[in-house]
């Protein structure tokens, strides 16, 4: 998908603030520094869209991204940061239950976890609810460019096997180095939002 005006439109902490126009938000949670800011830039083409850092657990907020009035791409702020304090990790967890709960344009959640690892206590927690959102789920085992590309389909499905042993969710790899697996995941997107 081309996205031709992608642009930052809020940092929300409450849902007052959370963009009533009624378009469709592709949700994108995941522990920090697993890639999410990345993720958006790479699938839309831009280098600086979505801030990255190279400090994990900095985003406090829930970031709000229009694409061409289409959608909305929804950075969640970061868990499992082990240097941010438990009265943070709080805030943090409770403004993702928060948006969650009471946000009523979520089309599809993408869930974003490191290929090259077993998925974390926290991941675990997330995966969970995440199920018990009901809301549909898609999961991206990132940074595939730092494993052999021989191996990449085998670890998506031993993540797979491991966090999803149902498989009722589909998993894709994704790597913003090698930007050859965003097709697939935009036609998954496009089947949630309806364009």
């Amino acid at each position: 998908m081309l996205i031709k005006n992608p642009e930052f439109k809020i940092s929300a902490v409450s849902p007052k603030q959370y963009p009533d126009d009624g378009l469709p938000q592709i949700v994108l949670v995941g522990k920090s520094n697993v890639g999410k800011s990345s993720f958006i830039n790479t699938m839309v083409n831009r280098k600086k869209l979505a801030r990255t850092s190279s400090e994990p657990g900095k985003t406090r907020q829930i970031n709000f991204y229009n694409m061409d009035n289409k959608f909305y791409f929804v950075d969640l702020p970061g868990y499992g940061y082990s240097k941010m304090s438990k009265q943070e990790q709080v805030k943090v967890g409770k403004f993702i239950e928060e948006y969650l709960n009471k946000s009523k344009n979520i089309a599809l959640i993408i869930f974003l976890i490191d290929i090259r690892h077993s998925p974390t206590e926290n991941d675990r927690l997330m995966y969970n609810y995440v199920i018990n959102s009901n809301k549909p789920c898609i999961i991206i085992a990132n940074k595939a460019d730092k494993i052999a590309v021989t191996k990449v389909d085998a670890q998506v499905k031993a993540l797979q096997n491991e966090l999803n042993p149902l498989k009722d969710f589909t998993f894709f790899p994704y790597s913003s180095e090698r930007r050859i697996y965003s097709d697939n995941i935009w036609t998954e997107i496009k089947a949630y939002i309806d364009i």
